[in-house]
């Protein structure tokens, strides 16, 4: 009975730390499969680039305008993003992609004529 403190802190700590560190390598680990030369991705900083070269396993090259290509270090790469203009999912057969609306609340001159 003395050690049951012990070992629930021991379970505390592998569920509050252990297992979430291994979530986020496992996370890094499919980000970093997914690189591709042309693939566009989210860099640290919140910087949106394409990949444009993979030569180095622990650096990588990307453009973050036309021409304009810059070295990384491959863990610097927060997100892989979809193409532009790439639809999520499957489509069935038949079935089109319909774009919503934007809307835009904020008051001011619109089509409702409020104005603040």
């Amino acid at each position: 009975m003395e050690l049951f403190p012990l070992l629930l802190l021991v379970l505390a700590f592998v569920a509050l730390v252990v297992l979430p560190a291994r979530a986020r390598k496992r996370q890094q680990n499919q980000t970093q499969s997914a690189l591709a030369i042309g693939v566009p991705v989210t860099m640290a900083g919140g910087v949106h680039a394409t990949v444009a070269g993979l030569d180095d396993p622990e650096t990588i090259q990307v453009e973050i305008a036309p021409g304009v290509v810059v070295t990384y270090a491959r863990q610097a790469v927060i997100q892989v993003r979809q193409p532009a203009g790439a639809v999520s999912g499957p489509l069935a057969t038949g079935e089109s992609v319909v774009e919503e609306p934007v809307r835009d609340d904020r008051p001011g001159d619109g089509p409702s004529g409020k104005t603040l």
